[in-house]
């Protein structure tokens, strides 16, 4: 009797442990079954980060090439002291530039009077340009839209030098990487 009633017990404690075992096991898969899950989330949200940054990375680099060129374009737009310096504006800056013919005479005329004489020279016109900021709003399909608030020092002969602060709007083609279109002071 006492060896049944012990081989009862040892097969008790068999059968004990082996469910213990089924049931350590089925949370060992458990256990790693949500690793997995989690590494698998894990990549997700990496490639998800990584294909944000290649997007940003392009309009980032335009949005400061916008700004910058809009700089550049109004340094040299607002700065002579000569007729001369006036008709070189255009040649400075032309390979920031791709603007239809109207805009471009628009933008820089002849600096003449109705006579042909120049402006420029004869009234002692000079322009220097002294500070500025540029802004960018988002892209619109391959156009990024920039604004830049410009402080330009001007005078002429007998006249006291005085800053004028001047407001430029252009379109900055990101395929190109030239501006399309610039207003200077526009309300539209």
């Amino acid at each position: 009797m006492k060896d049944k009633v012990l081989l009862s017990m040892i097969c008790l404690l068999l059968v004990s442990l082996g469910i213990m075992m089924s049931i350590t096991n089925d949370e060992r898969a458990q256990i790693q079954q949500v690793r997995k899950e989690v590494s698998q989330v894990n990549k997700q949200q990496k490639q998800a980060k990584t294909q944000v940054d290649s997007l940003q990375t392009p309009y980032n680099a335009n949005d400061e090439t916008a700004k910058n060129k809009l700089i550049a374009f109004a340094k040299a737009y607002y700065t002579f002291s000569s007729q001369s310096d006036y008709d070189k504006r255009f040649s400075q800056i032309s390979d920031i530039l791709s603007l239809s013919n109207e805009q471009r005479s628009k933008l820089f005329d002849s600096g003449l009077d109705a006579t042909g004489g120049s402006r420029i020279d004869n009234l002692g016109l000079t322009s220097q340009y002294q500070t500025g900021n540029s802004y960018t709003s988002d892209l619109d399909n391959q156009t990024i839209e920039s604004l830049a608030t410009i402080i330009v020092q001007t005078s002429g002969t007998g006249q006291k030098a005085i800053n004028q602060t001047v407001l430029l709007h252009g379109w900055f083609d990101t395929k190109t990487q030239k501006f399309i279109s610039i207003k200077i002071n526009s309300t539209n």
